[in-house]
């Protein structure tokens, strides 16, 4: 199982772009982007969080690999 990376949150906070700036970017609402990075824990090849993240991370530079991260078996 996956999570977003640290990678990805850094990217997004650290970016001279505003949090809507990027989200518009993307082409997804702010306020899926603030779910990103605040409320998913699990994210599935397919579920469309896991396109939402990839799409995010183009618009940052980030390699859909760098997106995410092996989430511990306890989340």
């Amino acid at each position: 199982m996956l999570k977003i990376s640290d990678n990805f949150w850094i990217a997004v906070k650290t970016s001279r772009m505003r949090g809507y700036e990027i989200a518009n970017h993307a082409g997804i609402l702010p306020q899926t982007l603030s779910k990103l990075l605040w409320e998913v824990r699990i994210v599935r090849p397919g579920d469309p969080r896991w396109n939402n993240a990839i799409t995010v991370g183009r618009v940052l530079g980030l390699k859909p690999d760098e997106c995410f991260t092996e989430a511990d078996k306890e989340e």
